[in-house]
């Protein structure tokens, strides 16, 4: 007997990729399973399917760096400066990324790339062993939103955020919808996500100087003029990251979705200072917040 849920949940996370460097990714999750019927005649409540495999998931995953771990380009070591912290350096094609974060910030993936196929691996072994014994098998689909028109993918931090969108390097895959007096402008979105595509985005809030990171001592060997440096305690931990500037977008504000349409929005306006603009920014699938101006 087979029980399915299609989406269960969609989990929001970054990972690290020799050629992109941090990508944001949002992914829907379908679940199957295979077994026999239980006591009450069912493979498995579908309260506890909705409940506890989510929050396998969100455990795993959600809003985590994901880390390669069979990648070269990558090292991992513990931080010398925190307890239950790690920094973790990645030199990729399009630069060096370096951060420290607390463990639980990330995620290992025991592959060379991160891949559906790597992380649908690496959640069915971790939800699998904690099904009871009449689940016999269990297929994961990890899929993107189907996106008609244009998206970025973007990674963040919230250091006011008492969850887990407070880790440094979490993201998603968005969708952007503008209008332009009134009107959609295509232009203006393929704009937005070609400036946006596999950015970072960080606060002038959190910028320190360079004497003030946290970071490994090979990384600090390694910075360039480049590089720029972010830093917040969050109740998580203490969060670092350096980033260069070809991957960086620097705002005047929080990175929330709804600071960032209205920071798109009033770019748009600084630009064309006569015309209105509604900007319907998604942060993942499904979610967002609108700003008009």
């Amino acid at each position: 007997m087979q029980l399915f849920v299609n989406d269960l949940t969609v989990i929001d996370f970054s990972y690290l990729c020799l050629e992109r460097g941090i990508v944001g990714e949002s992914w829907i999750v379908d679940v199957l399973l295979d077994g026999a019927l239980n006591e009450q005649n069912m493979v498995l409540d579908f309260g506890i399917v909705k409940k506890q495999i989510k929050a396998i998931i969100d455990d795993a995953v959600d809003h985590k760096l994901l880390l390669p771990m069979q990648e070269p380009a990558l090292n991992i070591e513990d931080s010398i400066a925190h307890k239950s912290h790690q920094f973790v350096d990645f030199n990729s094609k399009r630069g060096s990324y370096y951060l420290q974060s607390p463990q639980c910030a990330f995620a290992k993936i025991d592959a060379p790339a991160i891949t559906l196929d790597s992380v649908t691996e690496h959640l069915q072994s971790i939800i699998l062993a904690e099904l009871p014994s009449n689940v016999s098998g269990l297929i994961i689909t990890l899929r993107p939103e189907n996106i008609d028109g244009f998206y970025y993918h973007y990674s963040h931090g919230l250091k006011k955020h008492e969850g887990n969108c407070q880790r440094i390097a979490h993201g998603h895959r968005s969708k952007i919808t503008i209008y332009h007096n009134n009107l959609r402008s295509i232009k203006l979105e393929k704009m937005w996500c070609d400036r946006w595509r596999d950015i970072y985005i960080a606060s002038t809030d959190d910028a320190i100087k360079q004497e003030n990171i946290q970071l490994s001592n090979s990384a600090k060997q390694h910075f360039t003029p480049e590089h720029h440096y972010f830093s917040y305690t969050a109740p998580q931990g203490r969060f670092d990251i350096a980033v260069p500037r070809q991957v960086l977008e620097i705002v005047d504000c929080d990175s929330t979705v709804e600071l960032l349409a209205d920071y798109i929005a009033r770019q748009l306006k600084a630009e064309y200072p006569q015309d209105n603009f509604k900007v319907i920014a998604y942060e993942g699938v499904a979610k967002g917040a609108i700003a008009s101006v």
